[in-house]
Formats: structure tokens, sequence, C-alpha cells
């Protein structure tokens, strides 16, 4: 990484209301912190995808890393993002490979194949990207139809942790405590501590979790068995693609919510930063496309830039592409130690549903930010409808089918909005 150069900032700068750029940093210490926080940010849903997939979690750990590094090296080190496995993938490859839901995907393979292929056609998406700009693209998704979509992959995501990470009363409970401590934090606290307000919230809910089970009986007690029995270090597990046509016909359609995706992610940090990242946009697709197709190629999820992470920059206001390079290390480090994914594996589920509920939160609004900033104008109605039908489609997680191929909540949402924004601009001025 010599070759990248971030120019230093000191913590003063936070503290004076300002930001970290993506071409600035903390001193090391301060950016490894910050790398370990948002590992910890996209930990959960890189590791569920893969579950519910039948792949192996650690390894799309690793290939989560290695992806954010081709991105990293893609972009040139401009586009600060996270690439971590993506949900979109998730029902067509059980349709795809006929998974019944628990152990491994016995079809693997089958479903690689379809996840390079989709690799390959984002790949190429970006090149045309890259080729004729960005303005058809602005076109189909001006700031009233990208701040609903990025809005939405906030609120979408919303039921995973009040429907499906908390079992009981008390696990309900210490939602409430885990979103109240970062929400502490994040006020009550100033300087670096502040930064760290999503890892300091997670380590005193955790703490107390651990006095309110393991100590008095009051729930379900935090396993140690796991981290105590997971061996120090061990080779991922990789496994090859095999290319089937059926397969790929129902994988490859996963592009076009991966574009949305990257897009409305690239149009929040812009908007955040107000740094103009849409000239990277082409770039940023084919370094999507290639990690998806590499992670793909070893036996990994299909990747995407990740809106989690998003949110932490939006809390910190730190967009340090160095802080991406850290946690991508980081993730390498996890992928080859099962012992240190099982002690985040081991973080109490309702902690991290609580952790989930502040994250997704800060995503929803970084949707209304990009709305604000770009003085979008409410009083048409227009952009009213637009808004409106794409937030409750988005929420609600309309699906509609096409043959096999379902598409859920956020690629309706962003397609719908896309497709009214175009037929309501036919109207008569």
């Amino acid at each position: 990484m010599a070759l990248f150069h971030w120019k230093e900032q000191s913590s003063a700068v936070l503290q004076q209301g300002g930001l970290i750029g993506p071409d600035e940093r903390l001193p090391w210490p301060q950016t490894t912190l910050m790398g370990v926080q948002h590992v910890i940010a996209m930990f959960g849903a890189t590791v569920l995808a893969p579950i519910l997939m039948g792949f192996d979690p650690n390894l799309a750990i690793f290939m989560s890393g290695i992806g954010t590094l081709i991105f990293f090296a893609l972009t040139g080190g401009k586009v600060p993002s996270y690439l971590g496995s993506s949900f979109a993938f998730i029902g067509v490859v059980i349709a795809a490979t006929g998974y019944g839901g628990s152990g491994p995907n016995g079809n693997l393979a089958v479903a690689l194949g379809g996840i390079v292929a989709c690799g390959l056609a984002y790949t190429l998406i970006g090149g045309l990207v890259q080729l004729m700009g960005t303005r058809w693209i602005e076109a189909l998704m001006p700031p009233v139809v990208t701040g609903a979509v990025v809005a939405v992959i906030g609120l979408n995501l919303a039921g995973v942790p009040i429907k499906n990470m908390a079992s009981s009363n008390f696990d309900s409970w210490m939602q409430a405590v885990t979103f109240v401590s970062v929400a502490l934090v994040a006020v009550m606290t100033r300087g670096m501590l502040q930064r760290l307000l999503i890892l300091l919230g997670l380590l005193v809910a955790t703490v107390i979790y651990v006095l309110l089970t393991n100590g008095l009986g009051m729930g379900k007690p935090m396993d140690f068995s796991g981290i105590i029995a997971a061996p120090w270090f061990g080779l991922p597990q990789f496994t090859a693609p095999v290319f089937e046509s059926s397969a790929m016909l129902l994988i490859v359609p996963v592009v076009f919510i991966l574009v949305a995706e990257n897009l409305g992610h690239i149009k929040a940090v812009t908007a955040m930063t107000g740094r103009d990242l849409d000239r990277y946009m082409g770039r940023a697709f084919i370094g999507d496309g290639i990690a998806t197709m590499v992670s793909g190629s070893a036996g990994g999820t299909g990747v995407t830039t990740y809106a989690e992470n998003i949110g932490v920059m939006a809390a910190t206001r730190i967009y340090s592409t160095a802080v991406f390079v850290a946690a991508a290390v980081i993730a390498l480090l996890l992928g080859f130690s099962p012992k240190f994914g099982a002690v985040i594996q081991a973080i109490p589920l309702p902690v991290m549903g609580g952790v989930s509920i502040v994250v997704f939160g800060l995503i929803a609004v970084s949707g209304a930010n990009i709305w604000v900033r770009s003085k979008v104008d409410f009083s048409d109605t227009g952009n009213l409808m637009v808004a409106a039908i794409t937030l409750v489609l988005g929420t609600g997680d309309f699906t509609v089918a096409f043959g096999d191929f379902k598409l859920g909540g956020i690629g309706t949402a962003t397609f719908g909005a896309i497709l009214l924004h175009q037929l309501l601009r036919l109207r008569p001025r």
C-alpha cells in the first residue's frame, strides 16, 4: 500500500466540527481502532448471509477482506467502502441450489458459477460507465430517487434485528440497553471515544449482558465454549465454481440490485463528504464486480459495498479509505483465525441486534440527508410520489416474481423508484 498516501490529521479536526476525508487519516493507532469498529459493523451481516446460503462464514470474512482491498486498489484509494456478503444473492442461490436451510450447501459449486457470472456482468456495466460517464445513470437516479433508495436500504433491514434477533422479553430489553449505550457514548463522550461509539457501546452492552445472564441467571448465558474450542490458526476451505446455465440465469439478474446499491452508497458518501465521487463510479462498479468474481471463484459469497459501514461513517465523520485498508487486513487475519471469528460470533444476538438498530437507522437518515443536501423539492407532486411509494415498497418488502427469479423489497423499491420517476417526468409542465 506504499503507493497510496493519506494526509495525516489530528482528532482536533473532528472536535472543531470538521471531517476526515477519503484522502486523509488519523494517526495509525486511531485508524486501526476505527478499522476494528468497521469490522464489527459488517461482521453480523457478512457472517449471516453465508450461513443462510450454506457457505463457509469464515471464508466469507476472508474474501470480504480480499474484495475490499481489490475495490480500494481499483478506485485508486478514493472511495471509502467496505465490501461484504450481499443479501441480494440469498434468494436466488437457495432457488438455484435447492438448499434446505441447515449445514453446508451440497450444490455450493453451482451457486459459485452463477456468482462469478454475475460479477462478470457487473464488471462489464462498470466498463460501460467508465466509457460513457455517469450522466445516463444520474438521469435515471436523481437525488429524489437515490435518497429514497438509500433510506430504504436501512428501513428494509429494520425488521431483522427487531423480529429475528430478540426471542424473549429479556432479549428485547437487552437490545434497548445496547442502543441506549451506543447513544450515550455518542452524546456523552468526546474525541476518539465518541468516534468509537459502535465499538464501545457494544462492549458496554456485552458486559452488562454477561453480568445479568452468566452472573444473575436472567437470560440465556453467553456461551464461551466455541471460543475455547476454536483453534487460533486455520486455513480457509476453498471451493471451485461449476458453471451451469440454469443457475447463472437465476443469479446474474442480481447485478441490477448491486448496481443500485453501489450507486446509492456512493451518492450517500458524496453528500456526506462534499467530495465528488461520481467520477469513480465506473471504477467502483468494476472493483465490486471483480471482487465478486474472485470471491465466487474461491468459494465465497457475492460481495457488495456495505451500508452498515456507511452508517458508521455518518456517525463518526471519518471517511478515510485508510480505515478500510485496516479493516480489510483485520478481516484477512480473522479469516485465518477461527478463534477470533468465534469471539465475534459469541457476541450475544440481542446485543448485535441493538447495534443493528442503530446502524440501520443511520443508513435511513443518510438517505434523508441526500434530500436535504440536494434541496429536493417535495412541494413537487412528482417528487413526493416517488419518495412516498418507494419508502413503503422497500420498508414493507414488496416482492414480485419473474418466473423463478424474485425481486425483494430493496430491488422493487429501487427499480420502482427509477421507473416511476421516468413515468412522472412525462407529465405536462
